[in-house]
C-alpha cells in the first residue's frame, strides 16, 4: 500500500482505486466509489465518508426490499418470521451506519487528539455493529428448510450491504492510519 495516496497519485480517479486496494472486496469498492472521484478529491475522510454513504443508501434499500418480502407468495411460517428478524436487523444496520456517517463529519483532516480518537472509535464501532447485524440477518436463514428462493433472494441483497460495509470499514481504518 502507499503510504502518501494523496501525494502519489494526481489524478482523483487513481486515488479512489488505489484506496479501493485496501479493501477485502477492492472491484466492489472501486465501482461503487469511482463515480465520486471528483468529489472526494484525495482526501481519506471524504472517501471514507462517502464509502459509508454508499453503504448506508444500500442498506436502506436492502431494508425495503427484505421487508417487501413479508408477503411473498408462498413464503412459509419459519421464512416469515427470519425475514421479520431481518428487517429489525437492517433496521439497526441503518441507524448504526447513520451514526456512523453523522459522527465522521465532525471529523478533519489533520484533527488529531483526545476527541478525535474517541469519535473515530464511535465511527468504527458502530460500523462493524452495521456489519454484524448484516451477518445476523443472514444467519436466520440457516439450515437447509431455510433454501429457496425467499433466502437466494435476501441473500443477494444483503451481501451487497455487508461488502460495501466491509469496505467503507477498511477506507476508515486507512483514514485512521493517517493520523
Amino acid at each position: 500500500m502507499a503510504r502518501n495516496l494523496g501525494e502519489e497519485y494526481s489524478d482523483d480517479t487513481e486515488f479512489v482505486k488505489a484506496s479501493c486496494e485496501t479493501t477485502t472486496y477492492p472491484e466492489r469498492c472501486f465501482q461503487s466509489l469511482s463515480s465520486y472521484a471528483s468529489e472526494i478529491k484525495k482526501r481519506p475522510r471524504q472517501l471514507a465518508e462517502t464509502a459509508l454513504a454508499v453503504s448506508l443508501g444500500r442498506a436502506k434499500s436492502a431494508k425495503t426490499y427484505v421487508s417487501d418480502m413479508t408477503d411473498y407468495k408462498g413464503i412459509t411460517k419459519r421464512q416469515h418470521e427470519a425475514v421479520m428478524d431481518c428487517v429489525e436487523e437492517m433496521g439497526d444496520t441503518v441507524d448504526s451506519l447513520r451514526n456512523s456517517l453523522k459522527e465522521l463529519k465532525h471529523l478533519e483532516e489533520g484533527e488529531s487528539g483526545e476527541d478525535f480518537w474517541l469519535c473515530l472509535g464511535n465511527v468504527r464501532t458502530w460500523t462493524s455493529a452495521a456489519l454484524t447485524d448484516e451477518t445476523t440477518c443472514l444467519d436466520g436463514f440457516g439450515g437447509k428448510a431455510m433454501d429457496g428462493e425467499v433466502k437466494s433472494l435476501i441473500r443477494e441483497h444483503i451481501l451487497r450491504v455487508a461488502q460495501d460495509t466491509s469496505n467503507a470499514l477498511a477506507l476508515i481504518n486507512v483514514f485512521s492510519s493517517k493520523h
